[in-house]
């Protein structure tokens, strides 16, 4: 039965079950997101005097700097007692697994940054909680598709189920989690992955709201522009803030590299210091920063704590993420992006008094300008601020400025996306090409040829007659000394040279007789038609057959796969539909 269930999810028609497993993966990731956060506030309530979440600001001088260098600290040693491939975390760590282990992420590094992201955030890090929301999102479809043992392009898309999940239940914003899942983290859009990633983030948003509400993430007045004579400031603005968005790319991917050949306690430590220091002079950088953007949203903050919120938070993050400690960068963006466009707010107030808009709208359109001038992701970013800030009047004044702040970042800075550019720095890059894309989306087990039968190198006329008798289209012929076949036949050929001959007790040996033979190698059945093809390259050889994974006895053969045949596939999967 379970043979039968992966073989209907290695084709792409298979919608109703990887919907259902969509439905379970939202279930399992809002779950875990929900404990990450809860756990977050219960420790924020006890260690803050008033109860009130993120109120660092209410701690003493000397605590700003200890309690996020004491926390960095901690967990540089907890770091350093892991083996290096078990500290890679993030959404960095999602990309590259998706790149090149198929999607499947281990449970450790997981576990790892849960307790490192907890770690870092309750302890003022300037650090979001966004992209480990985002890891244990998409470890959740992982596993359950790993669990299940289904073929890897399923399992790849269970994974975008759990990345739109964790936005979703994290922003309460489950249409910006379908889009952040398929327009930054996946690159691809596909109609058999939509239905299952949209509803995997409508149950986690609606396990999240059973405990905080429907209510939108910022509490705001319905803003709006107040003139059509503002879309020129509206689009100077997006270039500036496009300005910080190459700005922060740039310093973090220049801490990502520094001081690499240092120990990771030593460079986690170092980060808490520079975050503390920050902290010194502006607190408002210390944790995610929600509150300070809320504030700047009701436009209560001055010029001059709107800039410097603004600079600290962009140089405390980066510098806290490019040296190692686990956490997102999603929300720090949002703060950055927030006081940025509070701050040029104010300035067209003073000087267009009669005309401009208030702060506060400034600020909602800078928190998208930012998002797409780091994440390259237009579409992501206009759904997030719909979606935070509850008002539709934003969209207009929104989508020019975050075009501005994208095109700024990628055309005059040249800066690719941050999580693509944090890839490359670890040497890695994204292979996301269309030939890859369309051959990822299916199984080798979904599309083998099963006409065919096993036999060995010597048989006798009568055999090879039975053989033939059962209509294969290929021959997998086992040599005498070797416990894997490398051969293949077409069973036509076999037949023409056995024409005029009588049944009989003569031996044959098929690798003597003239015809034509493909050399052979195995494949897992979970592959990829990507995957196929690379072993193809990689082996040099003409065919593939499909087996289940195995390390003792002969493995189960289901099927074969030439190159032609893949070949036909990807034709077919990337021609135009007719109208």
């Amino acid at each position: 039965m379970l043979d039968r269930l992966r073989h209907r999810l290695a084709r792409a028609e298979a919608l109703p079950l990887l919907s259902l497993l969509g439905i379970l993966t939202g279930i399992l990731a809002g779950g875990v997101i929900l404990l990450f956060r809860l756990s977050i506030e219960v420790v924020h309530a006890l260690l803050l005097s008033d109860n009130s979440g993120e109120n660092f600001e209410s701690l003493a001088s000397h605590w700003r700097l200890l309690l996020p260098l004491g926390g960095a600290l901690v967990l540089g040693v907890l770091f350093q007692l892991l083996a290096r491939d078990r500290r890679q975390v993030g959404v960095v760590h999602v990309m590259e697994r998706l790149t090149y282990h198929q999607g499947h992420l281990p449970w450790q590094n997981a576990l790892a940054q849960f307790i490192g992201a907890f770690g870092a955030i309750v302890t003022g890090n300037s650090v979001g909680r966004e992209g480990p929301a985002i890891h244990l999102g998409a470890v959740n479809g992982s596993l359950l598709g790993q669990w299940l043992k289904l073929p890897h392009n399923s399992v790849r898309i269970l994974v975008a189920c759990g990345v739109a999940a964790a936005i979703g239940a994290s922003f309460n914003t489950p249409l910006a989690g379908v889009i952040f899942a398929m327009e930054v983290v996946v690159m691809e859009y596909t109609i058999v992955s939509f239905t299952p990633v949209i509803l995997a983030a409508v149950s986690a948003t609606a396990l999240m709201r059973l405990v905080y509400g429907s209510a939108p993430a910022f509490d705001v007045p319905a803003l709006q522009l107040a003139s059509m004579g503002e879309l020129p400031f509206v689009l100077f603005s997006g270039i500036l803030i496009g300005v910080l968005g190459a700005l922060f790319i740039m310093l973090l991917r220049r801490f990502t590299t520094l001081l690499i050949e240092w120990p990771i306690w030593l460079r986690m430590t170092l980060a808490g210091g520079v975050g503390g220091l920050c902290a010194l002079f502006v607190p408002e950088v210390m944790g995610v920063g929600y509150d300070s953007v809320n504030t700047a949203l009701l436009g209560e903050y001055a010029l001059t704590a709107l800039v410097a919120i603004a600079l600290m938070k962009l140089l405390a993050t980066t510098a806290t993420l490019g040296l190692g400690i686990p956490g997102g960068l999603i929300g720090p963006t949002l703060v950055v992006g927030a006081t940025a466009g509070g701050a040029l707010g104010v300035v067209a107030n003073h000087f267009f008094p009669e005309t401009a808009s208030t702060p506060g709208l400034y600020a909602m359109i800078g928190m998208a300008a930012m998002m797409g001038g780091t994440l390259q992701a237009p579409l992501a970013a206009l759904m997030a601020m719909l979606e935070l800030t509850a008002n539709p009047n934003l969209l207009l004044p929104g989508m020019l400025a975050v075009v501005a702040a994208t095109m700024t970042s990628s055309e005059l800075f040249k800066r690719g996306p941050i999580f693509l550019e944090l890839l490359r720095a670890k040497g890695l890059d994204y292979k996301n090409d269309p030939v890859a894309q369309s051959l990822r989306r299916l199984s080798v087990f979904g599309v083998m040829n099963r006409n065919f039968v096993s036999c060995n190198q010597h048989l006798d006329n009568t055999q090879l007659h039975d053989l033939l008798a059962k209509r294969p289209h290929w021959l997998l012929i086992h040599e005498d000394d070797e416990r894997l076949p490398h051969n293949l036949m077409p069973a036509a050929e076999l037949a023409r040279y056995l024409e005029g001959r009588e049944e009989g007790a003569e031996t044959i040996d098929l690798l003597a007789i003239p015809a034509r033979r493909l050399q052979a190698t195995p494949v897992a059945f979970r592959a990829t038609l990507q995957e196929g093809w690379e072993v193809l390259q990689a082996q040099q050889a003409e065919a593939l057959y499909v087996v289940r994974d195995t390390l003792t006895r002969q493995p189960t053969i289901f099927g074969i796969l030439s190159r032609e045949d893949i070949e036909a596939n990807y034709l077919y999967n990337t021609r135009p539909t007719s109208q």
